[in-house]
């Protein structure tokens, strides 16, 4: 699903290792120069969904060029193997988040679970910075938003106004909510960067979370009210 000029909704449909479906967002970000970039990949064993889909949108898997990761969580990186083996992709991740990327150290909330088969193999070939601006769809701004992990990321397609918050924020029907505190393991930080988010609410057209899909109907005062929530 388009949710701008240079930006698709990605939506594959889960059944995770808890047994509960659920719909996962990716986000595509097309540049016609330096092509596909695919935020986040979904869980283990969804490859023909993702390729189906991307499909649907007129990529093939193979011609994706680098994938962003907003986090190392299992729905997030657990197809980032299959992908880059597929596609031979770059691998572009905050600093704090390589060595789980790279399977150097076991997820930071399942301390004792050995990395995922197939991250030893990984090498993340760009650290992100915060607030650095990547030359992509005319500008995609890091946003560092720790909190869900320690090295959480957000993006902003500045020219489209698009937001990909990754779990820093969820949504349910078009509504914007805050993260989900079950899973988020320092909720203050977490508070810290949805406010750190709502900053940059002024150029915010379009939020689009990976639980819950996009917000469009008055996303910027949908930030600014989630922000201010205790």
């Amino acid at each position: 699903m388009s949710l701008s000029q240079h930006v698709r909704d990605i939506a594959l449909k889960a059944t995770p290792p808890s047994g509960t479906p659920m719909t996962l967002h990716l986000s595509l970000i097309l540049d016609p120069v330096e092509g596909p970039t695919l935020v986040d990949t979904g869980f283990p064993g969804m490859l023909e969904l993702l390729r189906a889909a991307l499909q649907a949108e007129g990529v093939a898997l193979g011609d994706v060029r680098r994938v962003l990761v907003t986090h190392h969580d299992l729905d997030h990186i657990g197809l980032l193997p299959d992908v880059v083996r597929e596609s031979g992709a770059q691998v572009w991740a905050s600093a704090a988040e390589v060595p789980f990327v790279q399977g150097e150290q076991a997820p930071q909330k399942r301390p004792g679970t050995p990395p995922l088969s197939g991250l030893p193999d990984i090498r993340v070939s760009r650290v992100l910075g915060d607030g650095e601006v990547l030359p992509l769809a005319g500008g995609v701004r890091v946003l560092a938003t720790p909190g869900h992990t320690v090295g959480h990321t957000s993006f902003l397609v500045e020219q489209d106004g698009v937001l990909i918050t990754g779990d820093a924020l969820t949504s349910e029907d078009g509504t914007l909510n805050s993260f989900n505190p079950q899973f988020t393991p320092d909720q203050s930080l977490a508070r810290q960067s949805v406010r750190r988010l709502a900053e940059h609410s002024g150029a915010v057209r379009v939020i689009q979370t990976y639980h819950g899909g996009s917000v469009s109907e008055d996303a910027a005062g949908q930030l600014r009210r989630v922000a201010g929530e205790r």
